[in-house]
């Protein structure tokens, strides 16, 4: 077999293969070049080509490209043509073509592709654009074309429009497809908002300038113009009787009521001016505005109230009172007020306020924040900025917008043991104010605050009797008591029976004493002279904190040490009775008795003073034997004729010591405690042994009386 035979037989056999004959099939083509003039020829079937020497296959063969009904396809570097439609070739016969270009083919006989020529892609259907679509198109290069109503359309490169369906869209080399756009729902109660990419005409037949916006309000589908960008789908705001819609102006335009509004102006949109409002491009939502409501018992204070155009009218008031409703517009505030009844305003929004309603024990303390004229009958009152004064009740009070509610007074009621303290304003006067009664303050008075030490405030939270507490006063980790004192109530104090306070007024520089039982009220310049004695065995200062002070007769107990001429080291135990001898009906005597700021510790060192003198001068022994009268004599002193005195008077503050009881004396020293014992023991030797003697004897003379008599002759 030849070559050529082989080569005849074999159709597919690859391509660069010279010489031998091929056998094409109907629809399919080849392309030879003829080496000796460089020249690419088509050759179409069916047929049998015998090649020559110089001829060689370039593409095997090849199925011819079919387009079917609806389809077309891409023709890269297509050959040119002419006028009749058939390929024009050049002198050496090769086919002309239109490098770079390309060419859309469309349902037509199956074709095959000259040398040069390439199909792009695939054969593709037809782009069909429904209803309510559009395909966005952009010219590449110049073109013309026909409508679909013969009008002869120029494009230049760089145009765009669209092709809107329901329609084939033919494509064309000169355009190209940028996107498919949808048309848009606009529903019920809804807008479309848009904006001009450059000057246009708009939908409408209006003229549009780059950059415009404008609100598409029909019902129905919108197809967006090919200038036309969609910004937002808009909802409309439902307006009803208990709510407004606030808006502010982003510039100057007019609003769709025909009102002129400038950039930066704010404004509500009721019920009354529609039933629901789609906001404008320029119209800026700022919020939804609830519906104020006053019922017939409120009223409240607008600040800033607009005028008939709907300017706020800055700095202005206006009290309005129900029952009505209003809403409250862009400016306009609810005053809120700077005094406020908790009980009236529990459950209200801010700013509204029920009617002062006054019982006969309350009035309400005003303020003019304004020069004006109010008439009580037919007697016309000036009022000045910052004048007080009060109404009382029983009655309903709804104030001015120049009147101030400083605050609600009630009259406080005092009993005969109760007190105030109150301040005037004007003056500075202080004064205290008891009862019995009700009192009400005045409006140029006030409560005042009086503040005492801790200590004291320690000492009046005492429930209990101050007289048999006196001892646990201010004792190391005990508890302060919880109580709170109301400053502004007077100080009170019940004076024990028995007893007495001093009260110093530092304003006029004079005390007074107040004996008990009384009842003591301190003025608003008045303090108590607390009292800090020493307690404890043996003393210590500052453990008793007391208001009241003890008249007797009480007792104190001591102890400290001693020693004797003979060096003998003694603790002694001592107990004294005590009292104040004062006229309480003399206050200089009675002042007497708080010189002394710790009569206790004065007193007691006074008697260990004089009894440690005593026992100094005097021997162990014999103070063992004579140890009563040593101290009494030693505390009391002697008369005139020699006798213990019986008392021992202090004259600074007239405290009488009456009796000294001795209630132990122990050595100090260890062996002089050992000698004391050892003389204990045999004195109670002695004594048992005396005692025992004379028993012994009583018993045998009861023994010698019981027996019988003895015989005559024995005597």
């Amino acid at each position: 077999m030849t070559k050529a035979d082989r080569i005849g037989e074999t159709p597919s056999e690859l391509p660069g293969i010279s010489g031998g004959s091929i056998r094409l099939k109907p629809q399919q083509f080849i392309h030879v070049l003829d080496n000796n003039t460089g020249v690419t020829r088509l050759e179409v079937g069916p047929q049998t080509i015998t090649l020559r020497d110089q001829e060689r296959v370039v593409m095997s063969p090849q199925q011819m490209t079919v387009v079917p009904p609806r389809h077309y396809c891409v023709v890269k570097n297509p050959v040119l043509r002419d006028e009749s439609g058939q390929p024009v070739a050049d002198t050496h016969g090769q086919i002309k073509l239109r490098y770079g270009d390309r060419e859309i083919r469309f349902q037509q006989e199956p074709f095959p592709v000259y040398p040069g020529e390439e199909i792009e892609g695939k054969v593709q259907l037809l782009q069909v654009v429904e209803r309510n679509q559009a395909l966005r198109l952009r010219a590449i290069r110049d073109l013309s074309y026909t409508d679909n109503q013969n009008n002869v359309i120029h494009q230049l490169a760089g145009d765009e429009w669209l092709f809107e369906g329901p329609g084939t869209y033919i494509p064309r080399v000169e355009v190209e497809v940028i996107a498919t756009v949808k048309a848009i729902i606009i529903k019920p109660n809804q807008a479309l908002h848009l904006m001009a990419r450059q000057n246009c005409t708009d939908r409408t037949g209006q003229r549009r300038r780059a950059g415009e916006e404008w609100l598409v309000r029909e019902e129905g589908s919108y197809l967006p113009g090919v200038d036309e960008e969609v910004i937002d789908l808009i909802d409309a705001y439902v307006l009803t009787e208990q709510t407004a819609l606030h808006l502010r102006a982003k510039r100057t335009f007019t609003d769709i009521f025909g009102r002129r509004r400038k950039a930066g102006d704010e404004w509500l949109v009721t019920i009354e001016d529609a039933e629901i409002h789609i906001p404008d491009v320029y119209e800026e939502v700022v919020g939804e505005v609830p519906i104020t409501t006053l019922s017939d018992r409120e009223w409240c204070i607008v600040f800033n109230p607009i005028d008939e155009l709907g300017k706020p009218q800055l700095g202005k008031r206006e009290v309005r009172q129900g029952r009505i409703s209003f809403f409250l517009h862009p400016g306009e505030e609810l005053e809120i007020p700077y005094y406020t009844d908790d009980d009236d305003s529990e459950g209200q929004p801010e700013g509204i306020r029920r009617i002062y309603v006054l019982s006969e024990q309350e009035a309400l303390l005003l303020r003019a924040n304004e020069a004006f004229d109010e008439g009580e009958g037919d007697q016309i009152i000036h009022r000045q900025p910052g004048d007080l004064w009060m109404i009382s009740g029983p009655r309903e009070y709804i104030p001015r917008v120049e009147v101030e509610v400083v605050e609600k007074r009630q009259a406080i009621p005092l009993d005969k043991n109760e007190g105030i303290y109150v301040r005037d304003v004007q003056t500075g006067e202080l004064k205290v104010v008891s009862g019995p009664r009700a009192y009400m303050l005045s409006p140029y008075e006030e409560l005042w605050e009086k503040d005492v030490p801790p200590i004291v405030e320690e000492l009046l939270a005492i429930k209990n009797d101050p007289v048999s507490e006196r001892g646990r006063y201010r004792q190391d980790g005990e508890q302060k008591s919880s109580f709170q004192r109301d400053k502004t109530r007077a100080v009170v104090f019940h004076v024990p029976q028995n007893a007495a306070v001093q009260i110093h007024d530092y304003k006029e520089r004079t005390a007074r004493t107040v004996f008990g039982p009384d009842l003591v009220m301190l003025g608003p310049d008045e303090a108590f002279t607390v009292l800090s004695l020493s307690g404890g065995v043996p003393k210590r200062p500052h453990v008793i904190k007391s208001l009241a002070l003890l008249l007797g007769p009480d007792f104190m107990t001591d102890l400290f040490a001693v020693e004797t001429a003979d060096h003998a080291r003694l603790q002694l135990r001592l107990s004294y009775n005590w009292y104040f001898n004062v006229d309480k009906t003399n206050q200089d005597e009675a002042a007497k008795l708080f010189q002394a700021p710790d009569f206790v510790d004065t007193a007691c060192k006074a008697i260990a003073s004089r009894v440690r003198g005593a026992v100094a001068s005097v021997s162990f022994d014999e103070f063992h034997r004579n140890s009563a009268r040593i101290i009494r004599q030693a505390v009391f002193g002697l008369d005139d004729q020699g006798h213990v005195r019986d008392e021992f008077r202090f004259r600074t503050n007239n405290l009488v010591i009456f009796n000294v009881d001795i209630q132990s004396v122990e050595p100090v020293d260890e062996e002089t405690l050992k000698s004391l014992q050892k003389s204990v023991q045999l004195a109670i030797k002695i004594t048992t042994d005396a005692q025992e003697a004379a028993a012994r004897q009583d018993a045998a003379r009861l023994e010698q009386e019981a027996s019988p008599v003895r015989k005559a002759g024995n005597y």
